[in-house]
């Protein structure tokens, strides 16, 4: 037993040694790309904003059905004309992830209308951008529901036992920088998002044994669409905001590297580094300096 142990060790650092390099070489050669023509992709709020990018992008690279799930039917509509002039087949449901029962009910819909899903994209957000004493309790509890807790019912009851059957699946979700580093005035949506991405990395461990099925998270800095209007941060041209076609096309190829975490932009890292090494006080003044500090005193988004 002790030489199975002392083997172990020694073969450990070995093996880190190996997935750094192989992870430094698909930087430079990456992989090939996973083949979307078989696939069908569901993408909650997928009306408007990086929802619809996602649309878009799936379709120009080949999916083939797409499905939309928001709350909004006109932004629905849309869309899935825009995705059908492309030559793609879309199809639209009304759901709000935040409501458990109409989720387990559209997902029954779809299957009988439209077959199994084989990529599902948790996109749909909202953000209230309130400090915790302006903010009204149903207005945290919508948050946490469409934020968090939608991401439960759709993955793992709607979607996530048919792809564990099937062994052919993708769950991706679109989450924020803010998961990572917090800021006062969104204090609903960074505890949401912090939450969804502690239940993206137990469900992407999770599935290392389960062949077929696989988790993308993506963490994106601040994106220019209607849900963060007003946001303003000190050094816009140092710091500008992502486009969300940018957003979109990073995340679909992410999902067909099979890559598993992707932080947006890439200088994103640093902020990761620097807030686990440098003490709070500074910090607080990386917040100042910066000006997120004080970037949500003028948004004026849809909530």
């Amino acid at each position: 037993m002790i030489w199975k142990w002392l083997g172990a060790l020694l073969l450990f650092p070995v093996q880190m040694v190996y997935l750094v390099v192989k992870a430094a070489v698909c930087l430079v050669l990456p992989p090939k790309l996973r083949d979307l023509s078989g696939e069908n992709v569901l993408i909650t709020g997928g009306g408007r904003g990086i929802g619809r990018h996602l649309a878009r992008e799936f379709a120009k690279r080949g999916a083939r059905k797409i499905i939309l799930w928001g709350r909004t039917e006109k932004c629905l509509k849309e869309t899935t004309e825009e995705i059908r002039m492309m030559g793609t087949e879309c199809h639209y449901f009304i759901c709000d992830v935040g409501n458990r029962e109409e989720v387990y009910q559209q997902a029954k819909a779809v299957r009988e209308k439209v077959g199994d899903i084989t990529i599902l994209v948790n996109n749909a957000a909202v953000v209230h951008g309130k400090s915790l004493m302006d903010s009204d309790d149903d207005a945290l509890l919508k948050s946490q529901h469409i934020n968090t807790l939608g991401q439960f019912w759709v993955s793992t009851k709607a979607s996530l036992p048919r792809m564990l059957e099937l062994q052919n699946g993708h769950i991706v979700c679109l989450n924020s920088l803010l998961a990572l580093s917090a800021i006062p005035g969104a204090i609903d949506y960074c505890t949401s998002k912090a939450s969804s991405f502690a239940f993206m990395e137990s469900l992407t461990l999770g599935l290392l044994d389960c062949p077929g099925v696989n988790a993308t998270t993506v963490l994106p800095f601040h994106t220019s669409t209607e849900m963060f209007q007003g946001m303003r941060i000190r050094f816009p041209n140092l710091f500008p905001p992502l486009k969300p076609e940018t957003v979109a096309r990073r995340t679909v190829e992410a999902v067909q590297m099979n890559q598993a975490f992707l932080i947006l932009p890439w200088t994103m890292h640093v902020l990761v580094i620097l807030k686990s090494i440098l003490p709070q006080a500074a910090l607080e003044e990386i917040h100042k300096f910066s000006g997120s500090y004080t970037c949500m005193n003028t948004f004026k988004g849809r909530t």
